[in-house]
């Protein structure tokens, strides 16, 4: 385990001197990302098992099969511990999504656990519903301006190609910064 190498100030003479750094959006990214991590983890052991991914899953509206479910697990649990930690999780929250047919796939999967309804269109309430199901406290109205920045033809939803370009803009955006942190949502 690598050791900090700023360690915390011993008396309130050494911490005058240190500046302490502004709130970034990284900071507020990854708060979100703990929140997300934490519902899915719900016994709090600080790792995600299968049956906590499948349940998650399930509660917002996605049963998958247990092969896939299983696969999904291998592909995340870079360590092969059989859970998924916060790091893998965070990993896979910053990972690009793939150009190529089995990139598509993941980012329909997507987009299909917002499309509560099945009719092709995220709404604003569909949005409100699962960021509410995953922990995140966003009002109607903040839902509403998010479908609106995507929303290209104005239909007042957002349409899979949308979402799809959304994604693809939100990546290219974080590739010279690999930092940051998959949005939460459109």
């Amino acid at each position: 385990m690598a050791t900090d190498s700023n360690p915390i100030p011993s008396s309130n003479s050494d911490a005058d001197q240190i500046t302490k750094p502004k709130p970034s959006g990284l900071l507020h990214e990854n708060e979100e990302l703990r929140k997300v991590f934490d519902r899915f983890d719900s016994n709090g052991d600080g790792r995600i098992s299968i049956t906590e991914l499948d349940s998650v899953l399930k509660s917002l509206g996605s049963a998958i099969p247990y092969e896939e479910l299983r696969g999904i697990m291998e592909d995340l649990d870079y360590d092969k511990d059989g859970f998924i930690n916060i790091d893998e999780f965070a990993a896979f929250c910053k990972e690009p999504m793939a150009s190529d047919e089995a990139g598509l796939s993941e980012l329909r999967d997507a987009f299909d656990l917002y499309d509560q309804d099945h009719n092709g269109l995220i709404s604003h309430s569909e949005l409100h519903l699962v960021l509410t199901r995953l922990g995140i406290n966003y009002s109607i109205e903040d839902c509403q301006r998010m479908i609106h920045t995507v929303d290209s033809d104005g239909d007042g939803n957002v349409n899979f190609e949308e979402f799809r370009k959304m994604m693809s803009d939100a990546n290219k955006s974080k590739a010279p910064n690999q930092n940051a942190t998959a949005a939460a949502g459109p």
